[in-house]
């Protein structure tokens, strides 16, 4: 038969009140109280009903978070930096991946409605954010992450990705390298776009240099690759003398078709320089130079100003951090290795 707060009030010798605060909020209540209590609930093996507590308060412990790509291990790092935090405040995070469609989006956010989720972290896939303006006017904080809001309506926790891509363009430029190219997509997620805005910033202001674009349909290791075996296929005269990733997962593809090509060497033919700088750009079986962002910091932040907003309810301040990305030289730029001439 289970053990009821009842049962541990009546054991403890205190009111079903007294249990209730000890379980959700220990400052109300005196330390000698709390240890007596504590002791109770663990002597009988006391389980919360946290069902029952979730339909009286209306909402759950939990806070609902969307990203992009669960297979990207960026998102992965924010989600333990997110995962982290919560925990240290009494939550728990159940994460889901739209893997950049505006439709599996949609039913994810479907989902955490339904159970009632205490707030909202997520990266959208479009800039159309009317569905998270319902959402929150309903009574759910929302926070952005990894994406800026542009007009500060949602607070947000990202990285200048305009100025990484700026990061990553220079790099290549003082490398030598003039013919670049980008290889990214699709172009809805807002991210990839920043960061060809801000290469495309660098290229145009040196004479002489150009930046093609090699669109992909996502931002995997297979369109990487697909990239990679369409530029080795071009005559050498043609092919770019560097290229910029979206990511570290297309980085990846790109550098396994040119090392397989047999006929393209990294960094001596084509530099290239990925973003995220996840644990596999390092390992590699060419090191790869990457842009930095602080993914865990990203989760710890993103909780930080969840749970601000949580409290202060429909007054809350729209808080807006934007972390600066840095970058990392690694062997597929040369590191160690004279600029060309």
């Amino acid at each position: 038969m289970a053990i009821s707060v009842r049962d541990v009030a009546r054991e403890a010798g205190v009111s079903v009140g007294t249990v209730s605060n000890v379980l959700n909020r220990p400052a109300m209540v005196s330390p000698s109280t709390v240890t007596r209590v504590t002791e109770v609930i663990e002597r009988l093996g006391f389980v919360r009903n946290d069902a029952a507590r979730q339909l009286r308060a209306g909402r759950s412990r939990s806070f609902g978070l969307v990203v992009l790509d669960a297979r990207n291990p960026f998102f992965m790092d924010v989600t333990h930096g997110a995962q982290q935090r919560a925990l240290d405040n009494g939550y728990s995070v159940l994460m889901g991946a739209s893997d950049d469609s505006v439709s599996n989006e949609g039913r994810l956010l479907d989902l955490f409605e339904e159970q009632r989720v205490a707030g909202l972290l997520i990266s959208p896939v479009r800039t159309d954010l009317s569905r998270l303006w319902r959402i929150r006017e309903a009574g759910t904080p929302v926070v952005l992450v990894d994406r800026g809001s542009g007009d500060q309506s949602f607070s947000s926790v990202s990285v200048n990705d305009v100025e990484g891509g700026r990061i990553a363009a220079q790099h290549l430029i003082d490398a030598s390298r003039r013919r670049i190219g980008f290889v990214g997509g699709p172009m809805e997620i807002e991210q990839v776009r920043h960061r060809l805005e801000g290469a495309q910033s660098v290229v145009a202001a040196v004479p002489g240099a150009s930046l093609e674009i090699f669109g992909t349909k996502a931002l995997s290791v297979f369109e990487g690759r697909a990239a990679g075996e369409r530029i080795a296929a071009l005559p050498a005269a043609r092919r770019p003398e560097a290229i910029f990733a979206a990511n570290d997962l297309l980085a990846m593809g790109v550098l396994q078709a040119l090392v397989m090509s047999g006929k393209v060497r990294v960094p001596e033919d084509i530099a290239l320089v990925g973003y995220d700088d996840i644990a596999f750009a390092e390992s590699a079986v060419v090191p790869i130079t990457s842009v930095r962002q602080p993914a865990v910091e990203i989760g710890r932040t993103a909780v930080d100003v969840l749970l601000r907003e949580a409290e202060a309810g429909p007054d809350a301040v729209r808080e807006q951090f934007v972390f600066t990305p840095k970058l990392v030289q690694r062997a597929s730029t040369g590191a160690g290795l004279p600029a060309r001439p």
